[in-house]
């Protein structure tokens, strides 16, 4: 049957199969143009030219990426947003991920009850609005009204709190932990399946061979899903530098204190749209967007060439 429908298939006419393909390909074809490939060709363009002010554009050429990189008036919070973009990313990596395999390895021991209602709180805050996980997490650490310090209190720990989002040195390294806590879910989800997938021959043998739960995930699990282990830091690496609704939700525009908290997703709204006093520069905001473009690029390309090709695959 299968076979018969794949010959009829081929044995269509050249032209019935084109129109076959534009019917089904067309639409998303378009949608995809129309949404992605043309905003990011505009984007990579406008940042060529440069916005004067009566509205016109003059080419500008690399003018723009030289003025962003060397220019102290825009190199000074490009290289600030840059750096706290990788230290975002990093907190992420070495905070999310790792938590994110260890509930997944907890939830796919094979004894856990209730593991279903488990993996539904874990996942939850992942679906809720970015929004409402900032304003919640300002009421719970606000030094007024909030109740991390008479939480920390009850257990004898209340000299330890400090006024974390309003500390330069800890409002970055804050907001970061409550993204890890809204997103651990994600990489959670992803290595389960993968825990998931690995047949239960596998595992009985290492049981007869002597390993026990840890052994046996540690020799021959984590082995296995290395690939979704990749798949997960590449992904947490593209999200973090396109971050910017959570850090807008808690800290404005101007991610304070003292531009602290401020990253690549910040400094292109403040500089595109402008905010206060600073007017929206369309040209230099589209050359943020290109150099976040680029450093996505280089992190995707270098995972691909110097890590992807040493992950062993293995299908069953």
């Amino acid at each position: 049957m299968a076979q018969q429908q794949h010959s009829g298939l081929v044995g269509l006419p050249q032209g019935a199969y084109l129109r076959l393909l534009l019917f089904f390909l067309g639409p998303a074809v378009i949608v995809y143009t129309l949404f992605s490939i043309y905003p990011l060709l505009a984007t990579i363009l406008n940042s060529l030219y440069s916005h004067q002010k009566d509205g016109s554009y003059v080419w500008n050429g690399l003018g723009n990426f030289h003025t962003l990189l060397f220019d102290h008036t825009w190199s000074h919070p490009f290289w600030n947003a840059l750096k706290n973009n990788f230290i975002f990313f990093l907190i992420h990596m070495c905070v999310q991920n790792p938590i994110g395999l260890l509930l997944a390895a907890l939830l796919s021991l094979p004894r856990l009850r209730f593991r279903a209602t488990y993996r539904t709180l874990i996942f939850m805050p992942t679906m809720l609005s970015v929004v409402v996980i900032g304003f919640v997490w300002q009421l719970i650490l606000s030094p007024l009204w909030g109740i991390a310090k008479m939480f920390l209190g009850f257990f004898g720990l209340g000299f330890l709190f400090a006024p974390w989002l309003g500390v330069e040195s800890s409002a970055l390294v804050t907001v970061s932990l409550i993204s890890v806590w809204q997103f651990v879910g994600i990489p959670m989800i992803l290595i389960y399946t993968a825990l998931l997938a690995i047949p239960d021959e596998l595992i009985d043998a290492a049981t007869v061979d002597g390993l026990n739960q840890f052994q046996a995930f540690v020799w021959v699990k984590l082995p296995l899903i290395w690939p979704t282990i990749g798949l997960v830091s590449i992904l947490t690496f593209v999200n973090n530098f396109n971050a910017f609704d959570l850090i807008y939700a808690m800290k404005g525009a101007l991610a304070g204190p003292n531009f602290s908290t401020d990253i690549m997703g910040t400094l292109f709204y403040r500089t595109f749209f402008g905010n206060q006093l600073q007017l929206g520069d369309p040209s230099m905001g589209s050359a943020i967007a290109t150099m976040m473009l680029l450093v996505i690029l280089i992190g995707v390309m270098a995972y691909l060439f110097l890590v992807q090709r040493r992950i062993q695959r293995y299908s069953f």
